[in-house]
């Protein structure tokens, strides 16, 4: 069918403001570089080389409790710290520094070494959701914390060092950079159209469904329109929430549901475990800021199959990022 989604084009990211160049055509250049070979998927329940494991030595010297639902703790080779004196540079308004206090913990998913958000079942990743909204609270009310981040890295292609199944939550004395720029984004629209961004965009996916990949009763799972890596979603709540700590009972379980539903069709769609990097944003501190719509970002590095990966290089760097090929024909693979 030759219409405009066929064609180079681009997409605006209403979140962030960037532009998106689509160009299926990039698909049918032969891929002549870098290629991998999948990890086993196979793990043991219990690794006693591991250092998320129940009853196990970190690299700090603690020992873990032996725990038998999730387990949180200060992340041993913390990227921020609370104990920093303050400091400023300022030379001619060029070179600019601030020091930067905060805190990062870890949250191991489960006791078990080789169950992730995907194979867990959905009581487990409702304690893992209370589990996110509890830690958000505590970090928030910390004295200097302007907004927190949850994320977790799956995968050694994402960088995930340790294969227990776990994420990280870290608290920001500044918001970061990606965060305000959706603040902005979400304040702008809000002021011109007099409705939040989101609740708008749920409104449209869930109508059009051709970018959905799941739904239920109250979260959507769609391709963004202006996705720029091959399988990324957004998983949104219908409700306008503006935390995860405003979700209900029922829409905590929903979200464990959509997150279960996503990552197992990642899973089935290359016959491996996909490596992604998932992040949640929230409101940050510093006003009511009833402009914000919780959601959570996935983004998978792989591209044609479980051994290529796209990489974001180049063109994509020095001017905007470039899709291989369309958010629709995403979610259709997805779906």
């Amino acid at each position: 069918m030759d219409d405009w989604r066929t064609r180079p084009h681009r997409r605006l990211n209403q979140l962030t403001g960037e532009w998106v160049l689509v160009s299926p055509r990039r698909l049918e250049r032969p891929w002549q570089g870098e290629t991998f070979e999948p990890i086993p998927s196979v793990r043991p329940p219990y690794d006693p080389d591991c250092f998320l494991c129940p009853g196990n030595l970190r690299a700090s010297g603690e020992r873990n409790p032996h725990y038998e639902t999730t387990f949180a703790f200060a992340n041993d080779y913390a990227a921020l710290i609370e104990d920093v004196p303050e400091a400023h540079l300022d030379e001619r308004g060029l070179l600019v520094a601030r020091s930067e206090r905060g805190s990062c913990r870890v949250l191991s998913f489960s006791p078990r070494h080789d169950l992730d958000i995907a194979t867990l079942d959905l009581t487990s990743i409702r304690t893992i959701v209370d589990m996110w909204a509890a830690q958000f609270l505590e970090l928030m009310a910390l004295p200097y914390a302007n907004a927190v981040t949850i994320f977790e890295n799956r995968g050694a292609m994402m960088g995930a060092s340790e294969p227990h199944p776990h994420c990280q939550i870290w608290a920001n004395e500044s918001i970061p950079v990606e965060l305000a720029k959706e603040t902005r984004a979400l304040e702008a629209y809000a002021a011109s159209h007099g409705e939040c961004l989101l609740c708008a965009y749920v409104s449209l996916e869930a109508a059009s469904e051709e970018r959905l990949v799941y739904a239920n009763e109250h979260v959507v799972v769609v391709v963004p329109f202006w996705a720029s890596w091959p399988f990324e979603t957004l998983v949104l709540p219908r409700r306008h929430v503006r935390s995860i700590d405003e979700l209900a009972a029922e829409e905590r379980d929903a979200l464990a549901d959509a997150m279960q539903t996503l990552t197992s069709r990642y899973d089935r769609l290359f016959g491996v475990p996909f490596p992604y990097s998932m992040g949640i944003h929230q409101r940050p501190a510093g006003g009511p800021h009833e402009e914000w719509h919780l959601h959570a970002h996935y983004y998978p590095p792989l591209l044609r199959s479980a051994t290529i990966r796209k990489y974001q290089v180049g063109y994509e760097m020095l001017a905007q990022p470039q899709r291989d090929f369309s958010p629709e024909d995403a979610a259709r693979r997805l779906r």
